[in-house]
């Protein structure tokens, strides 16, 4: 038995309708029991041909596809509680339907896909394993594989459509050019003809071409997805970019020494890049830029909590001091003068305020102390 990933309802940010939700569902439980029993099937038709390294690679990823559909069936089955769902719910549903499996389940090639792209990538395997161990079933194979070729074909030209404008051309008289083969061995086939041996080669190409389509559009959205990370976190860096510049300047005023961190220039990246090869590196150099104006941030912002602190010490010590009732001791008095003095001086000298914040915190347990 074959049979096709079940078509997902709406799309991504649609509060999906119970009724499709719970069609839906019930047609990928058992899309996942047959695809799982005829990958199965072929797994061991392919060791007991002696051909199990050969199609290793892609069994590997048809199994890897199914795990990772399975994984996000179970997430949606459990979103979806028997039925009762709210909005929220159902967005939430929507969302994990049409968003990326990446985070769900670690896939060959760092590949990032959608569950019904998922689900289409995985026929297409299957559909290609199944040709090249001459297991589909049926008195008249070819024109089985015939109609499967047709069925393919339909899910390339939609993939096509999602090209970019660059290389929809290209796709299109690709598509055309295996369309073009299909009638001519149709045509042979209804004359009666062998067509076994320029069907597989057929078969071969439409699954590449398939699967190139999808992974190349699931890179690309992954790329939008990364311009888009990479602008706003260039809008946070400049904004924290600006905010860093007046700490420092506000830090190397009030005390001295004052750390002497550089800070990062963010326009000295340049524009934010749109291509896939481009973004992963640009990137990279944002969070490098991030971590620097953190480590920046931090130094600055505890040189001048350390100040803050020191007042804050001497307040505390002659809060005590008044507590005992001996604040008002000429040494005491001259002590805090000239600790306060010091604070109050822009910029402060550190090492010298600590001594005499702690010159007075000495005379107070002197006093306190006798």
């Amino acid at each position: 038995m074959t049979t096709t990933a079940p078509t997902a309802p709406g799309k991504l940010g649609d509060a999906l309708e119970p009724a499709a939700i719970q069609a839906y569902l019930a047609e990928l439980d058992t899309w996942l029991r047959v695809r799982r029993s005829e990958l199965d099937e072929l797994d061991q038709a392919a060791l007991g041909a002696g051909r199990g390294a050969e199609l290793a690679g892609d069994m590997s990823l048809a199994l890897a596809l199914w795990k990772a559909i399975t994984d996000r069936y179970q997430l949606v089955f459990a979103t979806w509680d028997g039925g009762r769902v709210l909005q929220q719910e159902r967005e939430r549903i929507s969302a994990l339907i049409w968003g990326r499996l990446d985070g769900a389940t670690e896939l060959p090639g760092g590949l990032a896909v959608s569950l019904p792209e998922a689900g289409r990538l995985c026929d297409a395997l299957t559909g290609q394993l199944r040709n090249r161990l001459a297991l589909v079933p049926g008195a008249d194979a070819s024109a089985a594989r015939i109609r499967e070729l047709r069925a393919q074909f339909e899910r390339i030209r939609d993939q096509v459509g999602l090209e970019p404008a660059l290389t929809r051309d290209t796709a299109v008289h690709r598509l055309a050019e295996l369309m073009s083969r299909l009638e001519g061995i149709t045509a042979k086939a209804e004359r009666g003809g062998d067509v076994g041996g320029m069907l597989g080669p057929l078969e071969t190409e439409a699954t590449t071409f398939e699967r190139d389509l999808i992974v190349g559009n699931a890179r690309r959205r992954d790329a939008r997805d990364q311009v888009i990370s990479a602008r706003e976190l260039r809008a946070d860096l400049e904004a924290r970019e600006a905010a860093l510049e007046k700490l420092a300047e506000t830090c190397v005023a009030t005390v001295d020494p004052a750390p002497r961190y550089a800070v990062p220039d963010v326009d000295a990246l340049g524009p934010v890049p749109v291509t896939p090869d481009e973004i992963g590196p640009y990137l990279e150099r944002l969070d490098r830029v991030s971590q620097a104006l953190e480590i920046a941030q931090h130094a600055y912002a505890d040189a001048l909590a350390e100040h803050t602190q020191l007042v804050a010490l001497l307040d505390a010590y002659v809060a005590k001091a008044r507590a005992a009732a001996v604040a008002d001791h000429p040494d005491l008095v001259a002590s805090e003068r000239s600790a306060r003095d010091l604070l109050e001086r822009r910029p402060t000298p550190m090492a010298v305020a600590k001594q005499l914040v702690t010159t007075y915190q000495t005379w107070l347990n002197k006093e306190t102390n006798p």
